[in-house]
């Protein structure tokens, strides 16, 4: 599974870790996040990240 990076703040979602804070459990794939879900450091939409 591929590494996303959002394009405003630089975070970097790594589905081996999910997002558990937000209730992503590790081994979540981008492509399978919620369509709501939103970068955890800054709140930009999926639309705003890069595969890595």
């Amino acid at each position: 599974m591929k590494k996303y990076g959002c394009l405003v703040c630089g975070y970097v979602y790594d589905p081996a870790k999910g997002d558990p804070d937000h209730g992503i459990a590790p081994g979540t794939a981008f492509e399978d996040l919620p369509a709501d879900w939103v970068c955890p450091l800054c709140g930009v939409s999926k639309d705003e990240f890069e595969p890595l």
